[in-house]
């Protein structure tokens, strides 16, 4: 997820809920919809902070913006208590995808670098979209060629993660070519699952993330 400059918000969504009246008079209404409009289509830079909240720049200031709290630092809302523009564009922009939700914030991929979107709290190893794995995935080990069974996408390091054995999925020779940071996956040889057993029953090995494919490259 890059943080670009953008010109407009049109193409997303207002979700939060307004905290007007659903009656309004027709003056207050307009008040309402001109924001709303200069939300979308004025040109503002959004930037998720460490602590749940936004800072939006603007041509007239930079601002801070509490999405949950439904604050902002700005003149209409400080003084007017006005549901402002900059609170309209963030959740706009959380609801298109650009910026995090207040309970997310940005990591990166222990695979590929490529920012991704995680729990706010979340710790360990995490993988992209296009890297994770669902249990129950049937995927093809790079080293063997051998089918296996994803039973279970671990946050733990390949440097970290010990075997029955003793030893870190990361000490193993086949795995050399792997990242140590990557995050272990735990699977289950497809030829070693009896009809009468589930998955989560077999014995399960742990792989760094980037030895198991599930595509045929």
């Amino acid at each position: 997820m890059t943080h670009i400059r953008n010109t407009s918000a049109s193409a997303a969504s207002d979700p939060t809920p307004s905290r007007e009246p659903s009656a309004v008079p027709s003056t207050a209404a307009g008040e309402s919809d001109d924001r709303s409009s200069r939300a979308a289509a004025e040109e503002m830079t959004v930037r998720p902070l460490r602590d749940r909240r936004y800072v939006v720049e603007t041509d007239g200031g930079t601002y801070v913006v509490a999405l949950d709290a439904g604050t902002c630092t700005c003149p209409d809302h400080a003084i007017r208590g006005s549901r402002c523009k900059h609170l309209r564009r963030v959740a706009m922009e959380v609801t298109a995808g650009t910026v995090p939700a207040p309970d997310e914030r940005v990591g990166a991929c222990a695979v590929c670098g490529a920012e991704t979107v995680v729990p706010f709290d979340a710790v360990g190893a995490r993988l992209c979209d296009r890297h994770a794995f669902e249990p129950g995935t049937v995927v093809r080990d790079r080293e063997t060629g051998k089918r296996l069974v994803v039973a279970a996408v671990t946050t733990e390091r390949a440097d970290a993660y010990r075997t029955d054995e003793g030893r870190t999925v990361a000490e193993y020779p086949t795995n050399a070519d792997y990242g140590a940071h990557e995050p272990v996956v735990e699977a289950v040889y497809v030829e070693a699952i009896r009809s009468d057993q589930s998955v989560g029953d077999g014995d399960r090995y742990g792989f760094p993330a980037s030895r198991l494919t599930g595509r045929d490259d």
